[in-house]
């Protein structure tokens, strides 16, 4: 087995001139904690310009040039939690869970509480191990500030199923988010490549080379003075797919402070996985669901005066 799982290069900016070394990388890196960066530092897996030997407290110059060396996974024992979820189908094979914005998926570099994984253990008994430890029963993901409805495989044989499917994009996912401005075009079809920010590796961009085919659909349900309310259905599942692609159509989701901009009007992206249609991996019925808008969603709706009833009327 290699050393490393992942060696990521980091050439710092002028900007960050002044920024400890250790505040620097967890901005940077997704899902990455302090106190994991200071770990990595103390285990001599961050190099500064060929240096090994440096301290979490140091202040960049603004031209250095960083090498994160990510080790593979702990062997970690990840434990049950008693934090609520909300199931809303379930049976032998398999959970979905619509799921609280702010929450991460599974463990991850630092964070190894708190996710929706342990919440799994200590509500669902039953779950595949094909993901190992940090994993278990999960198909698939949405970003921590995304909300919606995830599914969890409860054996080996629907989670291979159930990953298959979404590799030949036979499972339907729909969202619903609030995007700034009005758009010329109420129904639309975003087709392109999606791969890193040659400026900012913790970002995804829409690029010409070295990315991967993405397309989403989009449908405006309603508009108010400029915002949108968008319903978008994805052909491929790329990172932060729905983000970038309206923030490539200068629509970007209202409350991303990544690819858009901080606002008052939300506290997270306004992103929701509300609709899964498929065949049952199983016993080939046919399933489709539903999951409710979270409590900020809606909040955000009123504010603006856009109408929640278009997202019911699509499925009557």
């Amino acid at each position: 087995m290699e050393k490393y799982k992942e060696i990521i290069e980091v050439q710092v900016q002028g900007e960050d001139k002044g920024k400890r070394v250790d505040f620097f990388l967890s901005e940077y890196l997704e899902n990455t904690t302090r106190s994991y960066i200071q770990k990595l530092i103390d285990e001599k897996n961050i190099v500064i310009d060929g240096k090994e030997k440096i301290k979490s407290g140091n202040k960049l110059k603004g031209i250095e040039k960083i090498l994160v060396r990510i080790p593979q996974d702990e062997m970690l024992e990840i434990l049950p939690e008693d934090i609520k979820i909300d199931i809303v189908y379930e049976d032998k094979d398999m959970v979905v869970i619509n799921k609280d914005p702010g929450v991460i998926v599974h463990p991850a570099q630092g964070y190894y509480t708190g996710t929706l994984v342990n919440a799994v253990l200590y509500h669902i008994k039953d779950l595949s191990n094909i993901n190992g430890v940090i994993r278990p029963g999960i198909v698939h993901r949405l970003d921590k500030d995304t909300s919606g409805l995830i599914i969890i495989a409860k054996n080996n044989i629907s989670h291979v199923k159930l990953t298959e499917m979404f590799k030949d994009k036979t499972i339907e996912k729909r969202y619903v988010c609030i995007c700034k401005g009005n758009f010329k075009k109420e129904i639309g079809r975003v087709e392109t490549l999606i791969g890193r920010d040659s400026k900012d590796r913790k970002k995804m961009a829409v690029v010409t080379e070295n990315g991967k085919k993405a397309i989403s659909n989009y449908k405006v349900l309603d508009s108010v003075n400029n915002f949108s309310l968008v319903e978008v259905g994805i052909e491929t599942g790329r990172t932060h797919q729905i983000r970038v692609h309206m923030k490539s159509l200068n629509h970007p989701i209202v409350g991303d402070s990544v690819y858009g901009s901080p606002t008052d009007i939300a506290k997270r992206q306004m992103l929701h996985s509300y609709f899964l249609e498929f065949i049952h991996p199983i016993t080939n019925e046919k399933i489709k669901i539903l999951g409710a808008l979270k409590d900020d969603f809606l909040s955000v709706l009123n504010k603006l005066k856009l109408n929640k009833e278009t997202i019911l009327e699509l499925n009557k």
